[in-house]
Order: C-alpha cells, then sequence, then structure tokens
C-alpha cells in the first residue's frame, strides 16, 4: 500500500497537488469510517489536563491527531515494511535500500527532489500489483505482530477523552489511507486521513491520487473533512509532534505539540500552545533528531544501513 510515493507529473501546481491530496483523503476517510465499529476504552485513561476541554455534547467539535510519534513510536510506513518484508514482498537488498533511505531523509531534515522521487518510487513498487484487500488482510496482521505495542498512553487518553465528550477523532498521516484506518479502526476512534493510493478494480497501479499526505497537504485534508462534517474548526483540536503539521495545527481553536521537534516546542511556546511529551527523558528532544523519525524507525534504519554496508564488502 503506496504512501510515500508520488508519480503524478509535474503539471499541477504544489497548492493544486495538496488540495487533490487532501480531498481524496477525505472522501476515503468519510467513507472508511462509516464501517468503524468503536471500540471500549482502555482501563485507567487520564482525563484531559483542562477539565472545561473537550467540551462536553459538542457535536461541531472534532479532534485531528497525526500518527508518527504522535500516537504511535515510530512511522507506521516503517513497520508495515518490516511485515512485508516478512512476508517475502521484496528482498533483504530492497529493505536495506528502503530503511535507509527513511533514516537518511529523517535525520536530514531536507525533502531534496531527486531523493524524494526515488524514495516514492521505491514505495510504490513494493505494492504494484497487488490488490487493497490483500494488503488490508495483512495490515491486520502486521498491526498485532508490530504496531499494537508501540501506543503512546497518554496520547490515547487524549484522544478517548474526545469520544467520551461524543466528538469524532481522526488520524492524519502521510501513511497509507489503508494502514492508517486499520489503526483508528482498532483503537477506537472515527476514521482516518491518509495517503491514497490509486487502484483499478481493485489492484495497485503505482501511482498516488495528488501527493503524499504530508505538510499543507494535511490542513487541506482536515479543511475538507470539517466542510463536509459540518465542523467548526475554531472548535476543533489537533495534535501533532512535528513541524512540518504547523499547518493543520494552525486551523484549529486548540492545537497541541505532542512530542515535540525542536522547531514545533519553539513554535507552540512562542504562541502558547499546550505541549505535551511523553518520551522518557525527552531524549528525542535533547539530540535534536526530528521526532517524526521514532525511536523504531531510526533504530531499524540504521540497521539496515549497517545490513548493506556489510554486503557491500
Amino acid at each position: 500500500m503506496a504512501a510515500l510515493g508520488w508519480l503524478t507529473p509535474r503539471r499541477r501546481s504544489a497548492t493544486a497537488r495538496s488540495v487533490l491530496a487532501g480531498e481524496a483523503a477525505a472522501e476515503a476517510a468519510r467513507k472508511s469510517s462509516q464501517q468503524f465499529e468503536v471500540l471500549e476504552a482502555p482501563d485507567g485513561t487520564a482525563p484531559p489536563a483542562e477539565p472545561e476541554f473537550p467540551v462536553l455534547g459538542d457535536d461541531r467539535a472534532a479532534a485531528f491527531f497525526d500518527l508518527d510519534n504522535t500516537v504511535m513510536q515510530g512511522a507506521a510506513i516503517f513497520h508495515f515494511g518490516r511485515g512485508l518484508y516478512k512476508r517475502k514482498f521484496f528482498q533483504r537488498r530492497e529493505l536495506a535500500r528502503f530503511a535507509w533511505q527513511q533514516t537518511w531523509f529523517r535525520l536530514a531534515g531536507v525533502e531534496d527532489p531527486e531523493h524524494m522521487q526515488d524514495v516514492r518510487e521505491s514505495a510504490l513498487s513494493i505494492v504494484k500489483g497487488h490488490r487493497v484487500s490483500e494488503l488490508m488482510s495483512i495490515g491486520e496482521e502486521i498491526y498485532d505482530e508490530y504496531m499494537a505495542d508501540r501506543i503512546w498512553p497518554g496520547t490515547r487518553a487524549l484522544a478517548q477523552a474526545h469520544l467520551d465528550a461524543g466528538q469524532k477523532v481522526w488520524l492524519v498521516t502521510a501513511a497509507p489511507v489503508e494502514t492508517a484506518t486499520i489503526i483508528a479502526r482498532r483503537l477506537g476512534l472515527t476514521g482516518a486521513l491518509g495517503t491514497v493510493a490509486e487502484s483499478v478494480e481493485g489492484v495497485y497501479t503505482g501511482k498516488l491520487v495528488g501527493e503524499p499526505l504530508h505538510g499543507p497537504a494535511k490542513a487541506e485534508a482536515v479543511r475538507a473533512l470539517a466542510s463536509a462534517e459540518g465542523l467548526d474548526l475554531t472548535r476543533c483540536a489537533a495534535y501533532s509532534d512535528s513541524h512540518n503539521d504547523i499547518p493543520m495545527l494552525s486551523l484549529v481553536g486548540h492545537p497541541y505539540a505532542i512530542n515535540p521537534d525542536t522547531k514545533l516546542r519553539k513554535h507552540a511556546r512562542e504562541r502558547e500552545w499546550r505541549l505535551r511529551d511523553y518520551r522518557t527523558g525527552r531524549k528525542a528532544a535533547k539530540v535534536g533528531i526530528p521526532a517524526a523519525a521514532g525511536v523504531g524507525a531510526l533504530a531499524g534504519g540504521t540497521a539496515a544501513a549497517v545490513a548493506l554496508h556489510r554486503r557491500r564488502r
């Protein structure tokens, strides 16, 4: 399920591509949310720190949560890739290349167009020709194997507080919408906005609809969903760890910085946004690694790089 790829020709402006990706994500999220069965709240969840928020019964408010290192430790796409490798979807050399590309991007924090195009093509090539239903079924197994134990209890409690107040809660992520939908359903959330991969008659084509749901595209997705759902964004909340999500956080009346990277922490303090940090010792913030990399993605990517180096030797 190709989430980090984008093969659309550069005939559209960046804004147009973001709008297209956002609208596609919003449409997919609304459809998938109708199939969800709401799970019971985990025992011992803490109430929100501010007793006046979320407002009980305010059905024009909703909450939007980034996924990687906000709701879950590490990157969902990396954990999904581990599961696909285990099932022999690709070879060790491809795993090493893909993991190293992800680690390089997260550590560098720079979106070099040529490098990012290579990353996208690698991700898309893995699932091209596979059926959507096949990847959904495998995704359920991968969640149990690699993701279930990586959910931040504190963030889950925040999401549950919104649900308990009668509000809808959505994941908003660059991960494939199918992966994000599985995670949202397992957590009892309303649904998910994610990168939409093109499929024809239930088979992935190796292309995306628009671009990855990243940065400004997330804001466009939230805006489109809010319009369709009749939400008042000034009464909504958004949660993220990354400065890349400042456009999304700035849309709502209640922005939260969760496990924030250095740039987001500074931005949040300047604007008096609420902060929450669930990382032990705030190690990620101290070493300056972008929070979105996640412990799992960084460790896995490094191990893959070492394996690649040994193979070359």
